[in-house]
């Protein structure tokens, strides 16, 4: 493979970054040290919102070493923990921490589960540019997505119904929202036994859903903030009716002020080692975390 030159831009077009297509079938890293330098192959599978930036990663190393191929692809976190217990992936990219019952599933298939931390981020909530609401608190948003609001009227919008979008249940970020905001994790009302309405629509990915918003003065959805472009507005997150407005960005991220954040990982088996450890090592050095803040993800250095 020749040299890719690395563009780094805060929008993608999405399509051409969901897979990085290869000629070579990988079900594990195969990996050596050639006179030019690493050489080999990867492959990477796991979260939609992770596949950004695992796919800029993946470009910048490839243009160091021309001998290493990296396949990408974002069917989601769920599928690439699937992916890693059976052992047809390298790394598992995922946007939630893994279960229990999937490190113990792991464990029955001799799969050690190792975590890295490689960026945070930041979820929003969008809606339509013309929507009048600017901002929800997190009992609000609860209440939408569980079904108990169903008119934008309720929250001082439009008498328009809502139309609820969120992702599909293989994905983390369903996952994750639904336990920090659905069932408000660690606020008062918390309720673990809460669980999306019958009214919100699951969709595949997160681009479909920008979509849907940029199209839908009635839509309401969340992603990653990587994601985040003019098509669609942000909304102020509050934790409580008396607080304050807090509009997901980078730096409300590193300050811990917004608070639907969390954390993204690659998962491997067993302590990162040869060309696994080489690039999850790439994904964690100065250049790697400058990626991260220029894809629109948080650092975690």
């Amino acid at each position: 493979m020749g040299k890719v030159d690395l563009m780094i831009t805060k929008k993608f077009v999405l399509p051409l970054i969901l897979v990085l297509a290869l000629v070579i079938p990988l079900t594990g890293c195969n990996d050596s040290l050639s006179d030019d330098g690493l050489s080999g192959a990867l492959d990477i599978t796991g979260s939609n919102t992770v596949t950004p930036v695992t796919t800029i990663f993946a470009e910048a190393f490839m243009s160091m070493y021309p001998g290493v191929n990296i396949s990408v692809s974002g069917p989601g976190s769920g599928a690439g923990i699937a992916a890693l217990i059976n052992r047809t992936t390298d790394i598992c990219q995922s946007s939630r921490s893994i279960r229990e019952s999937e490190i113990n599933q792991a464990a029955g298939a001799g799969v050690d589960v190792v975590k890295t931390r490689v960026a945070t981020d930041a979820i929003a909530v969008i809606v339509h540019p013309s929507n009048p609401v600017s901002e929800l608190t997190i009992q609000q948003l609860s209440d939408i997505y569980s079904g108990k609001i169903t008119n934008w009227s309720e929250v001082g919008g439009d008498d328009k119904t809502i139309v609820v979008l969120s992702r599909d249940t293989n994905s983390g970020t369903h996952v994750y929202f639904k336990e920090a905001v659905v069932q408000m994790r660690g606020l008062p009302g918390e309720d673990r036994d809460l669980e999306y309405g019958e009214r919100a629509q699951f969709l595949p990915s997160t681009s479909v859903g920008v979509s849907e918003v940029a199209g839908n003065p009635n839509g309401i959805f969340y992603i990653g903030l990587g994601y985040l472009d003019d098509s669609v507005k942000a909304l102020g997150v509050k934790s409580t009716e008396e607080g304050e407005a807090v509009i997901p960005s980078l730096e409300t991220a590193l300050d811990n002020t917004y608070q639907i954040a969390r954390g993204l990982f690659y998962y491997t088996d067993g302590q990162p080692a040869g060309l696994i450890k080489e690039f999850i090592d790439f994904a964690l050095s100065d250049q790697g975390q400058q990626i991260v803040e220029d894809v629109g993800f948080v650092p975690v250095k």
